[in-house]
Formats: structure tokens, sequence, C-alpha cells
């Protein structure tokens, strides 16, 4: 059973690698699908990813939860990875509930998973406070 998950994922924290074992936990193999730097810059402006894509692409496909990374830079490549892999479920963090979700009816379920208090923007702020 395959498992996908996106986002970011640029200063990996607590809360992604308790999503991202969670995630991994509900199949056999789990695809991580994370933005490009060129739409993480348009995401989320011009001062962002603080880490380039191989350099997250190479933390996340270290764990021992992740056993597929792969880039997208648009919701057109995103959906085509996700009709290449098929996934049976896909996890997305439970601030997606009620909204729309890129991939949604390709997959047969979507799990939401409980955001927790971590935050990478808060990270990169208390950073700059100091």
């Amino acid at each position: 059973m395959t498992i996908v998950v996106n986002g970011t994922f640029d200063i990996l924290h607590r809360g992604h690698i308790e999503m991202l074992e969670y995630a991994k936990s509900l199949g056999d193999q789990l695809l991580v699908c994370i933005d490009t730097d060129r739409r993480v810059t348009k995401l989320k402006g011009p001062t962002r990813p603080i880490n380039n894509q191989q350099d997250r692409a190479f933390v996340l496909q270290s764990l021992k939860c992740v056993d597929i990374v792969k880039f997208f830079d648009s919701t057109e490549e995103l959906i085509e990875i996700i009709e290449m892999y098929k996934p049976d479920i896909m996890v997305k963090g439970s601030d997606y509930i009620g909204k729309p979700i890129v991939g949604e009816s390709l997959c047969k379920e979507i799990k939401f998973y409980d955001r927790t208090e971590h935050s990478t923007t808060e990270i990169i702020q208390r950073i700059i406070d100091r």
C-alpha cells in the first residue's frame, strides 16, 4: 500500500517527523512530494526556501520512514506524480479539512493528521528575533 504526503519541508522539525511516521504507519511505501525551490518562493515569498530542494530531498530521503522523494513545480506535476504512483492514501495536515486538496480524487482515501504547535514559519521568526 502506497501513502503520499506533499509539502515544502523547508526546515524539518518534530511536527514533520511525527506526520511522516504516522503516514508510513498506514502503508508499506511512503512517497513524499516536495515543492521545487521556484514554487516555494512563489508560494511563500522571496526569502524562502531556507534550504534548497536538493538539501530538503536529501534530508527527507535519509529518514527511515521515507521511501521515495519527488519534486513538483506545479499543481499539474503533483497530479502527474500521484497518477504515476496511484497511492492508496493521502495524508494531509488537519488545516486542510474542508479545503480543496490537489489529487484527492486520485487516492482511495484522505487521512488528516492533527497538526502540532510546530511551524516552520514560527521557527524562522524565532531565529530572526534572536
